[in-house]
C-alpha cells in the first residue's frame, strides 16, 4: 500500500482543502499537512496579506501628504523658492529639503554651536539650490554635512529664475 498523495486539510481559518502533495517525499506530506493546518488557507492568505498591503499603502499615502503639507508650509514661512524638475520629484524634493533643512537646524543650531547669523548664511545658501533632484540626492545625508554639499552644487542645481540670488 502506497503513502497517500492527497490530504484534506482543515486551515486556521476553518476552510477545508484537498492538497495534492505528490511532490513532497513520502515521509514529510504528513508533516507538511499537520504545518499548512496551522496556517490559513492560500485564498484567506492572499486576502489578509492584499488588505495589509492596501493599509499600508493608505498609511504611506497619509504620512506623505503631511509630510507635502509641512513641507510647504516651511517654504513659505522661509521664504524658499519653487522647485524646477519633473512633476513626479517637485513633492518629493520639497519633502526632502525641508526634512534636511530641519535636521541641518537642529544639528547645527540647537543641539551645535552655531547663531542665528550662521544658521542665516546657510538659508541663503540653500535659496539658490532650486533642483529638485538636487535635495532628493541629498535624502540621506547628515544635517551637518549641509553646509559642504551647499558649497559642492553646481551651476546646474542652481535655478535660473531664482530671485533670492
Amino acid at each position: 500500500m502506497a503513502v497517500r498523495t492527497h490530504w484534506t486539510v482543515e486551515h486556521a481559518c476553518s476552510h477545508s482543502v484537498d492538497h495534492d502533495l505528490s511532490n513532497r517525499p513520502a515521509d514529510k506530506r504528513a508533516g507538511f499537512a499537520r504545518w499548512l493546518a496551522s496556517k490559513d488557507c492560500t485564498d484567506c492568505w492572499k486576502a489578509a496579506r492584499d488588505a495589509d498591503s492596501e493599509s499600508k499603502e493608505e498609511w504611506l499615502a497619509t504620512k506623505r501628504a503631511e509630510e507635502q503639507e509641512a513641507a510647504v508650509a516651511w517654504a513659505k514661512q522661509f521664504y524658499m523658492p519653487q522647485l524646477e524638475g519633473p512633476e513626479k520629484a517637485l513633492g518629493w524634493g520639497e519633502r526632502s529639503r525641508h526634512q534636511l533643512m530641519t535636521a541641518a537646524h537642529t544639528a547645527l543650531v540647537v543641539e551645535g554651536t552655531w547663531d542665528e547669523a550662521d544658521w542665516a548664511e546657510l538659508e541663503e545658501k540653500a535659496r539658490s539650490i532650486t533642483r529638485a533632484g538636487w535635495w532628493i540626492d541629498q535624502r540621506d545625508a547628515e544635517g551637518t554635512d549641509l553646509l559642504e554639499l551647499l558649497d559642492a552644487a553646481s551651476e546646474a542645481d542652481r535655478g535660473t529664475e531664482n530671485p533670492f540670488r
